[in-house]
């Protein structure tokens, strides 16, 4: 008993340093990729709503500037889940802030501003800045 107690604790070890390993050899591109994907998923699904009497418009600062802040603002209704893609967006926010500083990344620190309002226009939100 002792002893496959002692070897599945070796074994979660070596599962661990293996793991690490991996995460050493991922290269910018790869990580890069990674963020487009969750960028382009989020970005999927906002475009998937609409606006009308019964939905409201709405935005969220979306990306992270390596100064701070929000990159942009991604624009969307209460139409869909937007529990899930705000849960989504601040994960990806996170992310990116993470990106930025592990690899370095420069940017102009110019903030970036918000929409002044947004309107319904054919059932499509449109941000007014």
């Amino acid at each position: 008993m002792k002893n496959t107690s002692f070897i599945t604790f070796l074994f979660s070890i070596c599962l661990s340093l293996l793991a690490f390993q991996c995460e050493d050899d991922i290269t910018q591109e790869d990580e890069s990729a990674e963020l487009e994907i969750l960028r382009l998923k989020i970005e999927t699904l906002a475009k998937t709503s609409i606006c009308n009497e019964e939905f409201e418009c709405k935005y969220i600062g979306f990306g992270s500037k390596p100064c701070g802040g929000a990159s942009g603002y991604l624009i969307y209704s209460t139409s869909i889940d937007t529990e899930k893609l705000e849960s989504l967006v601040l994960n990806f926010n996170q992310k990116h802030a993470a990106f930025n500083t592990k690899w370095g990344i420069i940017s102009n620190c110019t903030v970036t501003d918000p929409p002044v309002e947004i309107n319904c226009e054919n059932n499509t939100c449109v941000a007014v800045y």
